[in-house]
């Protein structure tokens, strides 16, 4: 197993040199959601800056009352200064339309918010939790979060997602292993129209599920159907008439009709 020194000695950057870039350029804002990305970056920040460093978490129909409450434990173990802001993406009608560009209308919004709030405040840098792994992916979103005019210090260190884990985990964060999350409506195909009642459709779902100990959930919609994804180490367990039973009456309850529990398991990345 490779260490968390060993780990750490392949990023471009050390955690040192990150402190010192984020101190040179003065009182920072940081996207805080409730991943372990933002969170590193948050720790950074505050260790860069004492009480100029600041933090602010998205409230939204997209995104889950599970990750706000992540933020707002990390922003308490950090002690850092921490606001949640009410941002509402539904307003956009090319949001609503969910297409392949869909996060960048999201984000639009969302980094907006954080940087009209930032600027109420006398804070000019901004930062977000994008690393060296988003690269490979269709990202429209960081294209938004680049013209809002926020800085991704972990990409610029060169630093990729073990990179991440593994400084977090030295540094005592407990959110070091937690699954990655997206906002709920990654969750809806391509084309099919997002809505508020879909949103909350898919965060009451994939609750169900995880409730029964899962970690990696995502409740995809479709056409009307419902397909469960978990990690693959857990398919055994999903797949267990019990079980399958139990989360296809659960998800019927809230009314989706057609409930299918994806062999292959989750894969990053995907929106099949």
């Amino acid at each position: 197993m490779v260490s968390t020194a060993a780990r750490l000695e392949v990023a471009r950057l050390p955690p040192e040199a990150l402190i010192s870039r984020i101190r040179e350029r003065g009182p920072a804002a940081v996207a805080l959601s409730g991943g372990v990305d933002s969170a590193v970056v948050a720790l950074l920040a505050r260790e860069a800056l004492g009480p100029d460093a600041h933090a602010a978490t998205i409230l939204g129909p997209a995104v889950s009352q599970e990750e706000s409450r992540w933020a707002g434990e990390i922003a308490r173990l950090l002690r850092i200064d921490h606001e949640y802001l009410r941002a509402d993406p539904l307003a956009s009608a090319e949001y609503r339309a969910n297409t392949r560009d869909r996060c960048y209308f999201c984000r639009t919004v969302e980094g907006g918010a954080i940087r009209s709030w930032a600027a109420a405040r006398g804070i000019g840098q901004l930062l977000d939790g994008t690393h060296r792994d988003d690269l490979g992916e269709h990202r429209p979103g960081l294209r938004a979060m680049e013209e809002a005019g926020f800085l991704h210090p972990l990409l610029d260190a060169g630093w990729g997602k073990r990179e991440v884990r593994a400084f977090a985990q030295l540094r005592g964060l407990p959110n070091h292993d937690l699954p990655s999350n997206a906002c709920l409506a990654s969750r809806i195909a391509t084309g099919e129209a997002i809505t508020e009642d879909s949103l909350a459709l898919v965060e009451a779902a994939e609750r169900e599920v995880r409730a029964l100990g899962f970690r990696q959930v995502r409740v995809r919609l479709s056409g009307g159907e419902a397909r469960v994804e978990v990690e693959p180490e857990a398919l055994p367990r999903l797949l267990a008439p019990e079980t399958a039973g139990h989360i296809a009456r659960r998800l019927r309850s809230l009314g989706l009709l057609t409930v299918t529990l994806d062999p292959e398991g989750y894969r990053a990345g995907s929106r099949r």
